[in-house]
């Protein structure tokens, strides 16, 4: 569990909560199951028009990325990067085939595979690289979906606050209806605003963190796999990827 992320959102929250209280507001006036409806229902039907389906199932699988972070060990990889050096310096490159074969990570398995296959160092960094641009414009796209809520809730929050006026216009003569009417078009204008910069902004902005950081160790496992093509002794590729672990600290 990202105790950041669970300690952040408590934070806003008790800020939101705790000011309405000290201005002399009462919980249950936030609670309008109408304005609800209309921001998140908007808000994601406008999310949804905009983002492809592939896209969307990965930020839908990514929205637990920022809860439960998934966990990059760059100090193990550099150590499995070093093992996969002393192999190939003691069986060569054709030792590492049955590494290839039980390695788990298939991004680390494509590199085993190019060197097991003799590709030049040009020609692995190239393929790995291409790979790994993709897979983090993949890994970005998911971000810009919560980003783009973050960006519609406001305004569907409007429309909201629009909606609840025309109705409070409507009932002009019955005193009894107007002040539903008005608290749907104030409450709703708060949900917007809030659930875009207290939940969908930040979301998006913690999954791109974690796009850069899936990045740096697909970058790690890069330079570990050029460097075993080119020879390097196993000590000096360890000294060349601990800043890749200690950036990571």
């Amino acid at each position: 569990m990202d105790a950041m992320s669970v300690l952040g959102v408590i934070i806003g929250l008790v800020a939101i909560l705790g000011g309405n209280w000290l201005e002399g507001g009462h919980l249950g006036a936030l609670i309008n199951i109408p304005a609800a409806v209309i921001v998140i229902g908007g808000t994601v039907g406008a999310a949804t028009l905009q983002t492809p389906k592939s896209t969307l199932l990965l930020a839908l699988r990514r929205l637990t990325y920022v809860f439960v972070p998934l966990q990059l060990d760059f100090k193990g990889g550099v150590g499995k990067i070093v093992r996969w050096a002393m192999a190939a310096r003691k069986e060569g490159l054709l030792g590492l085939e049955s590494v290839a074969d039980t390695e788990r990570d298939v991004f680390a398995r494509k590199g085993l595979q190019l060197l097991v296959d003799g590709s030049e160092p040009d020609s692995i960094r190239a393929v790995m690289e291409l790979e790994s641009d993709l897979r983090e414009q993949r890994d970005i796209n998911a971000a810009k979906f919560y980003e783009s809520m973050g960006g519609y809730s406001p305004t569907i929050g409007i429309i909201g606050a629009v909606l609840g006026l025309i109705h409070v216009m409507g009932n002009l003569a019955d005193p009894s209806k107007l002040g539903p009417g008005i608290a749907t078009a104030f409450v709703a204008t708060i949900y917007g605003v809030s659930l875009a910069n207290l939940f969908l902004l930040p979301v998006a902005g913690k999954l791109r963190v974690h796009a850069r950081s899936e990045s740096q160790y697909r970058e790690m496992l890069i330079e570990g796999v050029i460097a075993i093509a080119e020879g390097e002794n196993p000590r000096a590729i360890e000294l060349k990827l601990n800043g890749f672990v200690e950036q990571s600290a």
